[in-house]
């Protein structure tokens, strides 16, 4: 799908209007308490759900779940919170066994929330690239510690395809580097870039990756994955950019509920069928396609691809077993 599409796509054609009710049904969104999750969260709210909003600071939670109550007053659903730190895998399995006491399903989990724009010397509290460690390892954790609880309902549904894993990513036709991720051959580890945006890229092809690797992982068993672009957006995060980029930003770039329609999209529409497991939306709710660098990543070796998907599987994998 074309760059320009991308920029400046047509009119969303999946919105609030169109969530169905989802009275009886579970979802997790992280980074649930401010711009595109919190405007997920609402929707979700307003359509009688049970919403936790997943973020590490307890007031910024309540306050979100304040706001939201008061913008959806007539709404049966509940609002919880669930406390967690992408930044550090320690705190991840307590915030999952705290939701598994409490909900015996979970229908789609929204893997909303990231960072942009670090400093390169800036890590996680295990000392990986702090947009790496957030955007990838963080949730990557979380998918694998809710694997459980995701089959269990997709098991309980009478259609394929109800229990979802969303994956927030980001425009990849530029700036993601060949191949997806760019390999330290002495560590065998994603390489550093001195360039902040260059490892917030790498840090989203790694998140399509795995919207790609879960979806096979998990796809014969009832649960789509996919990742999505959510469009030219007036967030938070873009928080740590320049001040003269963050001016800018904010003259063209839309406000969050269009990214929340196209998580949406990715997470509810019944136009995402198995065909389309592990595939890639773009802005406001349309299925488009990565760029061929990264197609070439998502294939193994044996197929004349690179394998990189696998690999960043593996280390994300070697990196959070203890975790978990």
């Amino acid at each position: 799908m074309s760059q320009f599409s991308q920029i400046f796509p047509p009119c969303p054609k999946f919105t609030d209007k169109d969530v169905p009710d989802q009275s009886g049904k579970v979802f997790i969104v992280t980074g649930g308490a401010s711009g595109v999750g919190f405007e997920v969260s609402r929707i979700l709210y307003a359509k009688n759900a049970t919403v936790y909003i997943a973020t590490r600071t307890t007031s910024k939670i309540h306050n979100a779940i304040k706001d939201i109550r008061s913008q959806c007053p007539n709404s049966q659903g509940r609002l919880e919170s669930l406390i967690l730190d992408l930044a550090n895998l320690e705190t991840i399995k307590p915030a999952v066994e705290n939701f598994i006491s409490k909900e015996q399903r979970l229908d789609v989990l929204f893997n909303n929330a990231g960072v942009m724009g670090t400093d390169p010397d800036e890590k996680s509290a295990q000392g990986y690239e702090l947009q790496m460690g957030t955007n990838a390892l963080g949730p990557f954790l979380l998918t694998r510690l809710l694997e459980p609880i995701l089959l269990r309902t997709a098991a309980q549904e009478n259609s394929f395809g109800n229990t979802r894993i969303v994956w927030v990513s980001s425009m990849l036709n530029i700036g993601t580097p060949k191949g997806g991720i760019v390999w330290d051959p002495q560590s065998i580890t994603p390489s550093l870039h001195t360039d902040m945006m260059a490892n917030y890229m790498q840090s989203k092809a790694g998140v399509t990756f795995l919207g790609y690797e879960f979806a096979k992982k998990l796809g014969g068993r009832g649960i789509i994955s996919a990742s999505l672009h959510p469009g030219m957006l007036k967030t938070e995060l873009q928080r740590n950019m320049p001040a003269p980029v963050h001016t800018a930003m904010g003259v063209v770039f839309k406000g969050p509920t269009y990214g929340a329609y196209t998580e949406l999209y990715a997470g509810l529409s019944p136009e995402i069928t198995s065909k389309d497991n592990g595939g890639y939306i773009i802005p406001w709710g349309r299925l488009g396609s990565v760029p061929d660098h990264m197609a070439g990543g998502m294939r193994p070796k044996e197929e004349g691809g690179t394998g990189s998907s696998e690999k960043f599987w593996d280390w994300c994998e070697a990196i959070t077993s203890s975790y978990r």
